[in-house]
């Protein structure tokens, strides 16, 4: 094959993943990663919201014969476990019958992935921070070296180094906006039993309108459970200062999680709290040059497509190197011209579930909508998809998912407003609404 050098920024998932692709077609892959090598040094605690493996993120692993694997370190979720403020709890599915996302460790994950990077002959070089990277000549600097190759590709993250390079550019649009809300990672540990505390095969939520609190499962029975709240304000992480403004908050709002949680104060004041952002920027490649995962769009979490979306980049830019042949500059714009409207397409649809997941599952209405909107999915399966499952079961483009899912939105709010809704549902004309796609 090639034997083409390529320099990868970033040893985390989407790095990782993408120098596996290369090295199979026969690059001499180096990836060069600012951190320390997490498999010696452990990895980082405090900031790895866990991961919702789905689809799109198991196609592309399949692909390079890690699918089985991988699964073995998940634990299913069929649907989310709402938990209202009197401790009562619902499941609502996710999808069809066997249709569920996965919990995986970021951490784990991202070891399994660099041991097989390794294993495919790639070098990972750790501690060696890209400061720049010269686009006309292909080489990144670093603080004690400069490195030429034959292609650069910037897996580095929200704040990479190389779309820091393309920002000094002309032409180059960039935007990054943060949410209102922070987040803050907790834990549910086992119980005296060595169990789950609570339900294994579900995410849980407790939606309380401007802030939730979730938890997903992980192998060892423990949770690993994030706090969304806002950053600033009369109610928010600012206020939070002391033991008893933490213990008021979560006895008041999450009462039901207070016993399982014996390490909450020592977790809340040692974890960091971190803001949440969505980056987006045009173009994603500059001569031999290209951005790929968070370092062209970071997602906030909200549809657990983050990881996935990185990974199908991958996928993409796999499955264009077996159409040209070879890693070139037309290649690359190609990549960069069928990700960049699907990129844009899941940050606006991972905004929205923000709003759906703290507030809307705790609605009746919207309870009843998605119960619909299953009916139809059912007496129709080729014709109404719900957003989600096109989203997170299969392999529309985002750009699609969300076009279709906007109309079929709009459909079901004039459903919604019908008289009596709540009790004649079963007796709607679902062929009709079908027939408005």
């Amino acid at each position: 094959m090639s034997g083409e050098k390529v320099t990868i920024l970033g040893a985390g998932l989407v790095g990782s993943l993408l120098s596996i692709f290369l090295a199979k077609k026969g690059y001499q892959v180096t990836i060069f990663e600012g951190r320390s090598d997490m498999r010696k040094a452990g990895a980082e605690g405090g900031r790895s919201i866990n991961l919702a493996l789905s689809r799109r993120g198991l196609k592309a692993l399949a692909a390079v014969g890690l699918e089985e694997k991988i699964q073995k370190a998940c634990i299913p979720m069929h649907g989310r476990m709402i938990h209202d403020l009197e401790g009562n709890q619902q499941l609502q599915p996710y999808g069809k019958e066997g249709e569920y996302i996965n919990s995986v460790s970021r951490s784990g994950l991202n070891m399994l992935l660099m041991d097989a990077a390794e294993e495919w002959g790639v070098k990972i070089l750790f501690n060696k921070r890209c400061l720049k990277v010269d686009l006309e000549q292909t080489v990144a600097h670093f603080e004690d070296e400069k490195i030429p190759s034959d292609w650069i590709i910037g897996a580095d993250g929200a704040f990479s180094a190389l779309r820091n390079t393309f920002l000094k550019t002309p032409l180059f649009n960039y935007s990054q906006n943060y949410i209102t809300a922070g987040y803050k990672e907790l834990c549910i540990p086992p119980t005296a039993n060595n169990d789950f505390a609570i339900e294994p095969n579900a995410l849980h939520i407790w939606p309380r309108g401007e802030y939730m609190l979730i938890a997903l499962p992980n192998l060892d029975k423990s949770f690993t459970c994030t706090l969304f709240y806002p950053m600033k304000g009369e109610r928010s992480f600012e206020q939070l200062k002391d033991d008893e403004a933490v213990k008021d908050l979560f006895n008041n709002a999450f009462p039901d999680t207070v016993e399982m949680m014996p390490s909450l104060m020592e977790d809340f004041f040692s974890n960091p709290t971190s803001g949440l952002v969505t980056v987006r920027c045009a173009p994603w490649v500059k001569g031999k040059t290209a951005l790929i995962g968070d370092a062209a769009h970071a997602l906030v979490p909200f549809y657990g497509q983050g990881m996935n979306a990185g990974f199908e980049d991958c996928y993409v830019f796999d499955q264009l190197l077996d159409e040209y042949g070879r890693i070139s500059e037309e290649m690359l714009l190609q990549y960069d011209t069928m990700r960049k409207p699907d990129a844009d397409a899941i940050a606006d649809l991972a905004l929205y579930n923000f709003i759906e997941m703290r507030d809307k599952v705790a609605d009746p209405k919207f309870v009843l909508q998605k119960k619909i909107e299953k009916k139809l999915n059912q007496l129709y399966p080729d014709k109404w998809v719900p957003l989600y499952s096109m989203v997170t079961f299969s392999d529309y483009r985002y750009s699609e998912a969300l076009q279709v899912g906007l109309k079929q939105q709009s459909i079901m709010d004039q459903v919604m407003e019908q008289e009596g809704i709540e009790e004649n549902w079963e007796s709607l004309d679902f062929e009709q609404i079908v027939s408005q796609l």
